[in-house]
């Protein structure tokens, strides 16, 4: 029995890593590999960089983006990062207004910084 007991406590600490680091990892990996699939012309995407575009043209490998008017650049599937909500605009004062879907989800998960934590100015 003494010679079984640190090879259960490796076994245990090996399921303990793949658990906590390993499966999430993969799990966000396939959810990648969805969304980036998924892509359709119309769609508004933000690379990897950060560069925000349109969709134009797809093709099994690469992806046409529309970053202004009349400016395209072709980018790897692999490259898009995100796709984004597009920005809505207000016609009566004539502003861009984005709901900020990310802020909202960090708020809901508690992730946010908490204004109540903030010490007061006198």
């Amino acid at each position: 029995m003494d010679n079984v007991t640190p090879f259960l406590i490796l076994l245990a600490i090996a399921l303990l890593f793949w658990i906590v680091m390993i499966r999430p990892q993969q799990r966000r990996q396939q959810a990648m590999r969805s969304m980036q699939g998924g892509l359709a012309v119309g769609d508004e995407v933000m690379l990897t960089s950060g560069i925000i575009g349109v969709v134009r043209t797809l093709d099994e490998k690469t992806v046409e983006l529309e970053v202004s008017e009349g400016v395209t650049v072709r980018v790897v599937r692999a490259a898009v990062g995100q796709v984004t909500t597009p920005v809505a605009r207000d016609h009566d004062t004539q502003l861009d207004t984005q709901i900020d879907t990310q802020r909202d989800t960090q708020l809901d998960m508690g992730l946010a910084a908490d204004a109540a934590d903030e010490p007061e100015e006198n």
